[in-house]
């Protein structure tokens, strides 16, 4: 698996870069907006990566933070996403709008991406929105200073270090955090935040937004 490459930029295409690694030029194809912040011709560029493997083909898809990665990987999981749609999608949004729109639940927002219908937007809400928290939290830990080296299972499944009083403080402050991301008030994150931690006191930081996002949304 190739899951960064640095190098200089060779060329921009339509869709994609030629990134020289030393002397092996590597076609990575990325959104429009990435593609739009990457250096011109003959600078230095760095993105992290996604090999996507089919029977007759291989390509590299590449992102500029960890997070807009496991966000690919995760609108790929939704039946009749492909990568197209899904670079489409976080081209249009990137990875915070994507989460403001899986946590209000606006497909809307997800079908303003081009090629993406409806039902196609509907689904991706539908079949993400449990899923979305661990991501929103992944992207907490990045924030905060994690090494981008460190493989992204690691994030996902190591425990929190020190005490258990210690560790709900961090998991809280990161979902407040997380919450004012997306959009809401100090006061109602909090009140919500508050609220999920006293009915589970042990939840970790994607338990907390999702409980928290639960008591946030529209009643009715």
């Amino acid at each position: 698996m190739i899951g960064r490459i640095a190098g200089r930029v060779i060329y921009h295409g339509e869709d994609h870069v030629l990134i020289d690694v030393q002397g092996v030029g590597y076609v990575v194809y990325c959104s429009d907006r990435v593609r739009a912040g990457l250096p011109g011709a003959g600078e230095a560029a760095a993105l992290f990566t996604d090999l996507l493997v089919r029977e007759d083909l291989l390509q590299l898809f590449g992102f500029p933070t960890l997070i807009e990665k496991e966000w690919f990987r995760l609108l790929l999981s939704v039946q009749g996403v492909g990568a197209k749609a899904a670079l489409a999608i976080l081209g249009t949004l990137g990875p915070d709008g994507v989460s403001r729109a899986l946590a209000l639940g606006d497909w809307s927002a997800i079908k303003a991406a081009r090629g993406i219908g409806p039902k196609t937007a509907q689904r991706v809400v539908m079949e993400l929105k449990d899923k979305a928290p661990m991501v929103m939290a992944m992207g907490m830990a990045e924030s905060q200073g994690s090494d981008p080296a460190t493989p992204i299972d690691v994030i996902e499944t190591a425990p929190a270090a020190g005490p258990g009083p210690l560790r709900a403080a961090s998991a809280q402050a990161e979902a407040l955090s997380a919450l004012g991301n997306l959009g809401y008030a100090p006061s109602e994150a909090a009140g919500a935040v508050a609220e999920a931690a006293g009915a589970a006191p042990d939840a970790d930081t994607a338990g907390l937004i999702r409980a928290a996002l639960k008591l946030l949304a529209p009643k009715g």
